[in-house]
């Protein structure tokens, strides 16, 4: 068997990960996977099996890597079934960045030298830096990544096999079926025939046909009724469509037009219906709901944090397992917040709909967001405010649109903040907002905005920037889940009435918009 590199070569690294599988510890499933000398198998943390004696235990970050080593997957907890590691959002190195290209399918529509070139190295080089950092060079990695979807498409679906296969992304079905047999050891048909009896939706709903049908794992606990309160207070109509317990919108992938809608059933699980153009585009599809929702964040590594400090306990007690929203395209996230700058997140909204209706592709399903292309040459004509401010958003959309300026997943953070302030009409605000919700960044705060602020003071922290900025750096590698629990936080005064002056009340969601520092 190969001797590739796992983790956690120091002794202390091992002995914390060999503690958390004998604990079967759920909460380090998806951060690393156990694989054992001696049955040739891998798993997660949480596996159910004996545990196995130490000297036979190697430890490694992904599964490409334990596949890369020569290992299978387990056919009792299935390692490929765990949530994401949230290690990705929270290093801001190449393999992370690489990890998260890989996720949107990059390697598959532009080959290992199109993830190089976006990273800013050579496939060699590329390639020699994930099988240090990870085990597992960029094919591996994408390979894993491949099978992983094809599990999930064969256990929560009823696509026919060759769908499956090129909705994972493998060029042939015989290419699928190989990579299927060699990690889990069973076929394509004996790993659909494993899937549990209660895989079915189980919220009364009925199928609609053409849709295709998966839960969406996550590590509890999750505060759904704040992020689909924060979806519902900022969607827009034909677009997407917000309730207490979902959220729908359409969308553009590569392949062409896409719908979603992610619903929160009573078993508190997360249902993920999409349609796609083109099948290739589900898996990366899955990716940016998973983005969206914040799926594969650490609730109680993060809430440990934040209760340490005694004036955030109380909000953490609140509201366990909250999340910080993403975005389903980082052009239109930068649009969405140059448009909110300043205003009411109720004023943005209608702003937004207003560009949406004018400019918005309408297809026989819904409305797709516009282009950069349509805001930059007709967003003056629908856009209202000041004239600085709209050059700022159409020339934006401009550079977004010729290339002059980009803006992926895949961004280095601290370059991507310098690339927006270079940007006119753009400042601290938006381009640390935008890497909050394009980079999924954990560790941004954002000491200018207004009901952030607020927030703060409600809790007892300072209240203005720079002293708010200054405490608020005891909570790092996690501000980002610190601003959400202020905006929830922030007392917001409804609209006045001519018979009364209201008194302040807190909402779920933050209403009070942003402003630029």
């Amino acid at each position: 068997m190969s001797t590739a590199p796992g983790v956690g070569t120091g002794a202390t690294d091992f002995d914390e990960r060999y503690r958390a599988i004998s604990a079967r510890d759920t909460r380090f499933d998806g951060q690393f996977v156990t694989a054992v000398r001696t049955t040739g198998i891998y798993c997660r943390p949480s596996c159910p099996a004996r545990t196995p004696k130490p000297e036979n235990v190697v430890f490694f970050p992904t599964s490409a890597a334990a596949h890369e080593a020569g290992f299978r997957a387990c056919k009792r907890c299935l390692p490929e079934a765990a949530p994401g590691s949230s290690a990705w959002d929270l290093r801001g190195d190449t393999a992370a960045r690489a990890m998260r290209l890989i996720a949107s399918g990059v390697v598959e529509r532009e080959g290992v030298p199109g993830l190089a070139a976006r990273l800013g190295y050579s496939s060699r080089h590329l390639t020699r830096l994930l099988v240090a950092e990870l085990g597992a060079g960029p094919l591996a990695l994408a390979r894993a990544h491949r099978a992983h979807t094809a599990r999930m498409l064969l256990v929560g679906t009823e696509l026919p096999v060759s769908d499956v296969a090129f909705s994972a992304g493998f060029a042939s079905i015989r290419q699928c079926n190989d990579t299927i047999r060699e990690v889990f050891g069973l076929t394509p048909g004996e790993l659909r025939a494993r899937r549990r009896t209660s895989a079915g939706r189980g919220d009364g709903s009925a199928e609609v046909p053409g849709t295709i049908d998966l839960v969406l794992p996550y590590r509890a606990p999750f505060d759904a009724a704040g992020i689909f309160a924060w979806m519902a207070a900022r969607a827009l109509p034909g677009i997407e469509e917000a309730t207490p317990t979902s959220f729908a919108r359409h969308l553009r992938m590569p392949g062409g037009t896409a719908w979603f809608d992610v619903r929160h059933d009573s078993a508190e699980r997360l249902h993920l219906r999409a349609r796609v153009t083109r099948l290739g585009d589900l898996a990366p599809l899955v990716a940016t709901v998973r983005r969206i929702f914040d799926l594969d964040a650490d609730p109680l590594a993060v809430d440990e944090a934040l209760s340490v400090h005694p004036e955030l306990a109380p909000l953490v007690a609140r509201t366990r397992g909250i999340r910080v929203p993403g975005s389903a395209d980082p052009h239109e996230m930068l649009i969405r917040a140059m448009v909110g700058q300043q205003i009411t997140v109720v004023a943005a909204r209608t702003a937004l709909t207003a560009l949406a209706d004018a400019l918005g592709e309408k297809t026989a399903q819904g409305v797709l967001f516009p282009t950069m292309a349509a805001i930059a040459e007709r967003g003056a004509e629908v856009l209202r405010g000041p004239a600085a401010r709209i050059r700022a958003i159409t020339g934006a959309a401009a550079a977004l649109a010729d290339g002059s300026l980009t803006l992926t997943i895949g961004d280095d953070s601290a370059a991507q903040r310098a690339g927006l302030l270079a940007m006119p009409g753009i400042g601290p605000w938006t381009a640390d907002y935008v890497r909050m919700r394009v980079l999924g960044d954990p560790d941004i705060l954002l000491p200018g905005d207004v009901a952030l602020r607020a927030g703060a003071a409600a809790s007892g922290l300072p209240g203005e920037p720079r002293p708010l900025a200054a405490w608020a750096e005891r909570v790092a590698p996690w501000r980002s889940y610190l601003s959400a629990h202020l905006w929830r936080a922030a007392p917001i005064r409804p609209a006045r009435t001519a018979s009364a002056r209201p008194a302040r009340t807190t909402s779920p969601a933050p209403m009070t918009n942003k402003e630029i520092s």
